[in-house]
């Protein structure tokens, strides 16, 4: 009997994990099924790199995973990755807002404040803006709503002040967005749902998450995780992982047709692979592209994507006249600064540099400023700092600086986008049945939300195939 094949295009993390998560099911139940998986570049894991240099381990993506979502946690155990665990380590951070670095408050989770004390004891926001941000106490629930910008939402809770100078620095930031653009339902329906159940996001707060002292002793160090050897290593060891010559590297999809059961897949090289079920893990931007002939795909079109850039910077500690004692900081939206934040890597992730060592990364590309992306290495590293110096004292060069841009990387979830998503899945299963579109483009941009796409689809695979 001839086997059934699997085409997964796109090797980042989301398709990596789908074609892992597959062929892990097809040998659990010995299944008829093959598969393969398509990248275009040279190479495995997307935005996950981590480059070695003169005793650093520098990742030049992604630093690390958050340990309370639990897709990679189960993924790092399968895989044996447990003893290479480091934890980052816990210290003060801090928002720069009105040209001052202020701690951030005790009591707030992702900057929403969960109690009275996080807002009366910073100073991020005036006597006025601590009256009003105290308003989502007594204000009322909002109107039940599809969906509205996450921005419009808390301003009306808290008000315009504490949104600016501290939640919208931290929410907006996770997602290189805007505010006030962004889907409160794609991006944190969270706290809709505790606005609508208790009346009050504070209050629901204090319900849900009422304490952190059953997590005390489980773990040595913060909310995130890494390896050793860097993030890099779990892409090799998923890599390693994968059924030999089931990868094909620096191989194009360059169109996909679907012709009676299966569909053809179209490479680069010339060849065609004959599949009875693709998974597209790409961009949202590659895929009209591939299915030229379906119009209803232009409507990936209307999903903006965003450029940033991160600039590593390193240093001899003896440079660094003046320091902050913390781990890092976000910039409120309204400063004066073109970074966005900036990360005291050598404290926040102490195996990453060799003692008497600094290590920064900092971040360029809010929404408003997508220009800086496009400058030259010397410009951007020019004007990162003189943004650092103006917070700490700095004398010398750096030792030796980097910088990654992703250009239009940053796919935005703003008002709207679960709509749109569900309106180009329900063309593609009208239209295109065994063909699954999964991934940062439509329904969670972290990687732990990756591995759990790729982990999801392969019940649908599965179903459609039998």
């Amino acid at each position: 009997m001839d086997k059934k094949q699997i085409v997964v295009v796109g090797g980042g993390i989301t398709g990596l994990s789908a074609a892992y998560y597959l062929q892990q099911r097809i040998k659990k139940e010995k299944l008829p099924y093959e598969v393969k998986l398509v990248e275009a570049s040279g190479r495995l894991g997307g935005k996950i790199k981590t480059v070695k240099k003169d005793g650093y381990t520098i990742e030049l993506g992604p630093d690390s995973l958050l340990a309370r979502k639990p897709a990679a946690m189960k993924l790092t155990r399968e895989l044996g990755l447990e003893e290479q665990m480091v934890y980052n380590a816990t210290g003060q951070s801090y928002i720069l807002a009105n040209n001052k670095l202020h701690k951030m408050p005790l009591g707030t989770f992702m900057g929403i404040p969960k109690d009275r004390t996080a807002i009366v004891s910073t100073k991020l926001i005036s006597f006025k803006g601590k009256i009003r941000a105290l308003g989502d106490l007594v204000i009322p629930k909002s109107e039940p709503k599809a969906d509205q910008s996450l921005g419009h939402f808390m301003r009306r809770r808290f008000g315009n002040e504490i949104v600016d100078n501290l939640i919208s620095p931290l929410l907006s930031g996770i997602h290189s967005g805007d505010i006030d653009k962004m889907s409160l339902m794609a991006t944190f329906p969270n706290f809709y749902h505790l606005e609508q159940k208790y009346g009050s996001i504070m209050k629901g707060l204090q319900k849900s998450m009422p304490g952190n002292k059953k997590q005390k002793g489980k773990r040595p160090g913060g909310m995130f995780f890494s390896f050793a050897d860097g993030l890099e290593s779990f892409v090799h060891r998923l890599e390693e992982n994968l059924d030999e010559g089931s990868v094909l590297i620096n191989t194009a999809v360059d169109h996909i047709e679907r012709k009676a059961s299966h569909y053809h897949v179209l490479l680069s090289n010339g060849n065609v692979l004959k599949s009875d079920a693709v998974v597209i893990a790409t961009p949202h931007t590659a895929v009209p592209k591939m299915f030229s002939q379906y119009p209803f795909f232009q409507l990936l079109h209307d999903i903006p994507m965003t450029s940033t850039a991160n600039v590593v910077l390193a240093f001899d500690e003896k440079a660094m006249k003046q320091t902050v004692e913390g781990t890092g900081f976000q910039v409120a939206r309204n400063s004066n600064y073109r970074i966005t934040a900036c990360t005291w890597t050598n404290k926040k992730w102490p195996t990453t540099t060799p003692e008497g060592k600094v290590l920064l990364r900092c971040y360029v590309g809010r929404p408003s400023d997508q220009e800086i992306v496009e400058l030259g290495d010397e410009e951007i590293v020019r004007i990162v700092l003189e943004d650092l110096q103006k917070q700490m004292e700095i004398k010398g060069d750096p030792d030796f600086t980097i910088v990654t841009r992703y250009i239009k990387e940053r796919p935005q979830y703003n008002v709207g986008h679960l709509d749109l998503v569900n309106r180009v899945r329900q063309d593609v299963a009208a239209n295109l049945p065994g063909l699954f579109l999964i991934g940062s483009s439509y329904d969670g941009a972290g990687i732990p939300d990756c591995i759990q796409h790729g982990e999801n689809v392969v019940q649908e695979v599965f179903d459609y195939l039998q």
